[in-house]
């Protein structure tokens, strides 16, 4: 730079040693710009200050030079001054850096040139800049770090070819990897190290963490877990918290490390009081105070502030506050350990729902969209109810991805709704397979499209052949039939499966109509036809077996009330399903009975992300109209999803042989605990306890009660959910199982 300015100081002593009497600058009556060989000459002109027809200025010229620097093209830029036509001409003078030819890898072992080449951004034809090639090498040891070679090195190393063409070779030295042996922290009293560990994302290296990829050291990581651990503390009360820098200490092999994290915790801090800022209604402030979690008196927590927020925003936000805001102050008194809280509101003006748009649909039709949006055009703006709008498209499961993007016009006070969908097939075919402790083997293939014609109508093929059945189906669903909410379908199927005292074998068709009641209520009424076959009874059996052999007829109609609150119909670990069913066969066919079922079931969330599941079932059944009521149609108590610990029907009436026979009543209650084993690997335990019983006519209902309890396992895998419970019965009698592990796998579940 110096020697730029002095051929400038220079160049117009020299020039204008005539003017010396004048005492003025000359005038720039050109600008030229040399040495451009690939770079557009107008991008460079761009960046230059000096415009013709101005007074010469060496400060202009300097920080052209630093502009034309900064473009990241050029290794050498001067400026010369010449006399032209009554003024002087500013030649810019550039020297572009060469092009990078070539980008190529040396010493990688553990990943090739093509996973490299996603790694970095510089590519061949690139602009051979000593900063970007340093960034890229950076990319390169960040991205071995993070895969656990923490002492990889790279290096840079560019060869010249050409005057303009040089190639460009990452040098790496990969070294061991190195997996995380312990996390330690010092200085924490009042939260265990436990609990901190399990705030962060970097965890130890585990026996199944070449599934999950955890256990290794990755410096971003570490950054998010240094802020996790003071969430953590703040949601505790410890508003002064301190988190050190993590220290690192590597095994001699440097195999292996050990993280040690300093922590001060200070003092814990309690609510002192908590206000409303902004509003003016007082009955308004009574109604919000009533939906806060944080409460005077209480220790602090950071959390319950969030979700107080969060609690404020949607409060509001349904009521046509589209923009409405919450901000928190924290008032700590160092002195007293206490905290003022004042929740500040700012609501804005009312919105209504414009227009709603719809976009990205192929192939399904826009009303399919359309009835699934929980707001109409001119309606009051609600937040939850668009927020219910994504994750009911979602649960369609016929979009990859589903985006409500919200355009809110305060001019109109309108909000408009666009909602950006992308399709991903809904139509399946699949051959596989499970194994349950009932059926044993079963084959299974099935043809499904759950969107056929994009109108939302679903089809499904299906056959399934086990040891013990066999199960063939034609099912067909309009969950909107004739537009609206109701549900329309009918199922064609053949059916085969051996009991312990006979075999049943069975064609039927089933219709069904349905409809919704707001977001959580559904009815629906199924008439169902049967013809079923009994086979292979023995000559001995009891007289209620020799009474169904041969062909039965069964005419029966289904009602089902349901209530349906869960977050999940996989997983769920709030809300609750209850559901009420009444069945009536006889008009017309050869049996006749009535059996009702009341399934009441809830999803408590507690300690984290674990979840209570309590279920109480009670079902009554008897015949109707002097007509047969078939084994095959009542109840059987024990087994995976009644009373585990015990054999299929075995809590339950049984024949002279001892065998199930099936009961007209039945009381059963589950108490489960589900927490997480592996949460990447949606790996789940549980705890449970199980009561029940089922009656016939000769016993009192709710007497002998059967009792078992065990564990189990929960694994939401890629081929399927898979259970496994280990049940052991607590008040066994003689002829009973004493224990019994209960699992399957596979798509029937």
């Amino acid at each position: 730079m110096k020697k730029i300015k002095f051929i400038f100081i220079v160049s117009v002593l020299l020039l204008f040693s005539f003017n010396i009497y004048a005492q003025e600058l000359p005038i720039v009556t050109a600008i030229e710009i040399k040495g451009l060989k690939r770079i557009e000459e107008a991008a460079v002109k761009n960046k230059i200050s000096l415009k013709l027809g101005e007074v010469i200025s060496q400060e202009k010229i300097s920080e052209d030079i630093k502009s034309i620097y900064k473009m990241g093209y050029f290794e050498d830029v001067k400026v010369d001054i010449e006399t032209f036509e009554g003024g002087v001409k500013a030649i810019y003078t550039v020297k572009e850096k060469p092009t990078i030819v070539k980008v190529s890898f040396e010493g990688n072992k553990e990943y090739d040139e093509d996973k490299l080449k996603e790694v970095v951004t510089i590519t061949a034809g690139s602009i051979a800049d000593i900063t970007l090639i340093n960034d890229n090498a950076l990319k390169l040891k960040v991205f071995y770090e993070s895969e656990g070679y923490y002492f990889a090195k790279v290096v840079p190393v560019v060869k010249k070819k050409t005057e303009q063409e040089v190639e460009l070779n990452f040098v790496i030295e990969e070294n061991n990897r190195v997996k995380i042996k312990e996390i330690k922290f010092e200085g924490n009293k009042a939260i265990s190290s436990r609990k901190i560990k399990k705030a962060m994302g970097t965890s130890e290296r585990k026996f199944y963490s070449f599934i999950t990829g955890s256990g290794f050291y990755k410096k971003l990581e570490m950054l998010q877990d240094i802020e996790k651990i003071k969430d953590l503390y703040h949601d505790n009360g410890y508003l002064k918290v301190s988190v050190g820098e993590p220290k690192l200490e590597f095994s001699n092999d440097k195999k292996w490390m050990t993280i040690t994290i300093p922590i001060s915790e200070g003092p814990q801090f309690k609510v002192a009081s908590i206000k409303f800022v902004g509003v003016k209604d007082k009955k308004e402030e009574e109604d919000i105070k009533t939906l806060i979690k944080l409460k005077s008196g209480e220790i602090f927590s950071k959390l319950k502030m969030r979700k107080d927020i969060e609690t404020l925003m949607a409060y509001y936000s349904d009521r046509g506050y589209a923009l409405a805001s919450v901000g928190p102050d924290v008032l700590p008194n160092e002195e007293k350990l206490i905290v003022d809280v004042a929740y500040n509101i700012k609501l804005g003006d009312k919105f209504s729902i414009g227009r709603i748009n719809i976009a990205g649909n192929v192939k399904t039709i826009d009303k399919v969209i359309r009835r699934e949006v929980r707001v109409d055009e001119g309606d009051e703006y609600s937040a939850s109810k668009i927020k219910k709008s994504k994750q009911r498209l979602e649960d369609l499961q016929y979009f990859e991805s589903v985006d409500i993007n919200q355009k809110p016009d305060p001019d109109k006070k309108t909000v408009d709704i666009d909602v950006n969908v992308k399709e991903k097939p809904t139509g399946f075919f699949t051959i596989g397979g499970g194994y349950s402790s009932i059926d044993n083997l079963i084959g299974m293939v099935d043809v499904t499209q759950t969107n056929l014609f994009g109108r939302g109508y679903s089809l499904t093929l299906r056959g399934e052949l086990g040891g013990k059945s066999s199960y063939y189906t034609i099912a067909f669903r309009d969950p909107w039939f004739l537009d609206k909410p109701l549900l329309f379908g009918f199922n064609l199927y053949r059916q085969k499966r051996e009991y312990v005292n006979y075999t049943k074998d069975g064609t039927g068709m089933s219709i069904t109509f349905g409809k919704r009641y707001g977001e959580d209520w559904s009815a629906s009424v199924t008439y169902e036809l049967e013809k079923s076959k009994v086979t292979n009874v023995a000559d001995d059996a009891d007289i209620i077996i020799k009474d169904m052999q041969g062909n039965l007829l069964t005419s029966s109609v289904t009602f089902q009330i349901v209530n349906d609150t869960r977050d999940s119909y996989i997983d769920p670990s709030t809300g609750r399903r209850h559901s009420l069913t009444l069945t009536t066969a006889g008009l017309g066919g050869d049996t006749g009975f009535w059996k009702s079922m009341l399934d009441l079931g809830w999803y408590i969330p507690i300690f984290e992300e674990s979840t209570l599941h309590l279920r109480g079932r009670i079902g009554w059944s008897d015949s109707l109209f002097s007509k047969k009521y078939p084994l095959y149609e009542r109840f059987y108590v024990g087994g995976l999803d009644t009373i585990r610990g015990l054999g299929y029907g075995e809590a339950g009436p049984k024949d002279t042989k001892n065998d199930p026979i099936g009961a007209k009543k039945t009381l059963i209650a589950n108490i489960e605990y589900l927490f997480p084993i592996v949460s990447e690997m949606k790996l789940k335990g549980l705890i449970f306890f199980d009561i029940g019983k089922g009656y016939d006519e000769t016993e009192k209902f709710g007497s002998n009660i059967k009792y078992s309890t065990g564990f189990g396992f929960r694994w939401f895998s890629p081929m399927g959910p898979i259970k496994i419970d280990y049940g052991i019965n607590l008040n066994r009698k003689e002829g009973e199982s004493k224990t019994k592990i209960e699992f399957g796998f596979g798509s029937f579940f």
